[in-house]
């Protein structure tokens, strides 16, 4: 980062640098696939099928923020979307274009920062978040905010998968995550918050996932937010 701040993107870098290398824990957390936990499982969310089997949501143009082995991004490809999916980690990238490669389906995936890139302007018909959001800092949602009003066309959905405060027990204010330098695991997130948070948007569900016992054809855990917008 420069050491002379004269831009906003100056502080943000700034900002970024308190907390832990995002690309190295992640590298780190996808070495071994091995590992019990819980997402590593090869399964679409259950709110993710919801959508599309009802046609809620269509086959269209789609970026996944954070897919890391890709379940969700190849459940997309194999329902006829076209899926543009990101993630900082090379390691599960490559995870998961081997899931794609087995299942034969065609998947752009991106290794990148998602607040250094450049998305195609208002090209996206739906994005979709699972598990990113919840390990964005604060100073970072205002990116957030705009990367999704840049990128979805008009009328186009947003959804989200992310820590309940409740469920997860970690209501950590924003004042905390800088006063301690940790976002401790992930941001929890109260109804009122997500609220607050995507006021911008049109919301047309919030509930809690459903809890999918494993193994099974879905994915859900009941300590997640699963909620769907419309731009």
């Amino acid at each position: 980062m420069t050491k002379t701040i004269t831009k906003t993107e100056h502080l943000y870098d700034m900002l970024d640098s308190l907390l832990r290398d995002e690309g190295a824990f992640w590298n780190s957390f996808y070495e071994d696939r091995n590992k019990k936990i819980p997402f590593f499982v090869d399964s679409p969310d259950e709110n993710l099928v919801n959508y599309v089997e009802s046609g809620i949501i269509s086959p269209g143009r789609v970026l996944e923020l954070g897919c890391g082995p890709g379940r969700n991004a190849i459940y997309l490809a194999e329902n006829g979307f076209e899926v543009d999916a990101v993630d900082l980690s090379s390691e599960g990238l490559q995870w998961a274009k081997e899931r794609a490669a087995k299942k034969g389906v065609n998947v752009n995936f991106i290794q990148g920062n998602i607040f250094k890139m450049e998305f195609p302007h208002h090209q996206y018909d739906f994005i979709y978040d699972c598990g990113c959001f919840h390990h964005v800092p604060p100073h970072r949602r205002v990116s957030y905010l705009h990367l999704l009003n840049n990128s979805l066309k008009d009328d186009g959905h947003f959804a989200i998968t992310c820590f309940d405060a409740e469920g997860m027990g970690m209501n950590v204010s924003d004042e905390e995550v800088y006063k301690e330098r940790s976002m401790k695991g992930g941001l929890g997130y109260t109804l009122e918050k997500m609220r607050d948070v995507f006021a911008g948007f049109q919301e047309l569900e919030l509930r809690k996932m459903n809890e999918i016992i494993q193994p099974a054809s879905v994915f859900g855990l009941p300590f997640l937010w699963a909620g769907l917008y419309k731009k």
